[in-house]
């Protein structure tokens, strides 16, 4: 299974359908859709169909937007969270599905903005909702998705130029433990405890170029999901531009964020490592301040 933020579905459809065909993710959970539910189904329902996928869709026009796809079963479908804050009302952050005996939560976590603001305490309000839906069942769960919250200060390429900022709380690091109390483990880093990983890097100052980034799309798994997983990796090709404004339109560019791919009972490519292709730029650079 694989969880993307693609920062605008229609956008990237040049980039998710060829995608699918390659890396062929049974189940994917997308998020930051910025379209309709009617909107999807006119841009991707046929392509979708056509490659054997369900799709689960909770849209919101120009905002939000999650969604589920699966070619393993897509059942009780539930959009939006049982109970939870809005802004003023609910936002299209969540939906949550049982695909193959699993039930796949995929959510796209509120920014925050700045810590103490109306934005950071909903989105504080909005984790313990998800958190409380989550510890109502099954057993058998995964929570996948853009948290927009780095775990540890290993999560992010300098804690320094983070400090004072959002992601990087104390308060938003404890509820997002709030999930591991649940017995959830965060796969690719149990897997990967010491290794350089990042999910996300700002357009600007060539963050991703430079792999100055953040891991902040995560997938959580319950104990019994987490000891099926055989592999767990961030997919940095998805990231990468074709290398030249020509070659490549403003439509058809990448998401700021890459795909994070966890295989359950088997990996065809072997456990390969946290980050395919690995960066290019040097371990360890620092030189940069979080772009605003």
């Amino acid at each position: 299974m694989a969880t993307w933020n693609v920062n605008s579905v229609k956008q990237r459809v040049p980039r998710l359908l060829p995608w699918l065909d390659e890396r062929r993710p049974d189940v994917v959970c997308l998020q930051e859709l910025k379209v309709t539910d009617e909107a999807f189904e006119a841009l991707l329902g046929a392509e979708l169909a056509a490659r054997g996928y369900e799709a689960a869709v909770h849209g919101q026009a120009q905002w939000n937007g999650v969604a589920i796809l699966s070619r393993v079963g897509l059942a009780d479908v539930e959009k939006g969270l049982v109970d939870g804050p809005g802004f003023p009302d609910q936002e299209a952050r969540a939906v949550a599905a049982t695909c193959g005996g699993v039930r796949v939560h995929s959510v796209y976590v509120p920014n925050g903005r700045e810590v103490g603001s109306d934005h950071y305490r909903y989105k504080l309000e909005w984790l313990k909702a998800l958190r409380d839906v989550v510890a109502a069942g099954p057993e058998d769960v995964l929570v996948c998705g853009d948290v927009n919250i780095a775990p540890a200060d290993a999560d992010v390429f300098d804690p320094a130029a983070f400090a004072g900022h959002t992601h990087v709380t104390d308060a938003e690091r404890a509820a997002l433990a709030e999930f591991h109390a649940l017995g959830l483990r965060d796969v690719v880093r149990d897997r990967w405890p010491a290794e350089r990983v990042f999910t996300y890097w700002d357009y600007r100052a060539a963050m991703f170029q430079r792999d100055l980034g953040m891991r902040i799309d995560l997938v959580l798994a319950s104990g019994p999901v987490a000891a099926r997983v055989e592999a767990a990796w961030v997919d940095r090709q998805a990231r990468k531009s074709a290398g030249s404004k020509a070659a490549e339109p403003k439509t058809a560019g990448p998401s700021d964020h890459a795909p994070v791919f966890v295989d359950l009972d088997e990996a065809p490519d072997g456990d390969i490592g946290p980050v395919v292709p690995p960066p290019s730029a040097r371990r360890g650079e620092k030189s940069a301040r979080v772009p605003r």
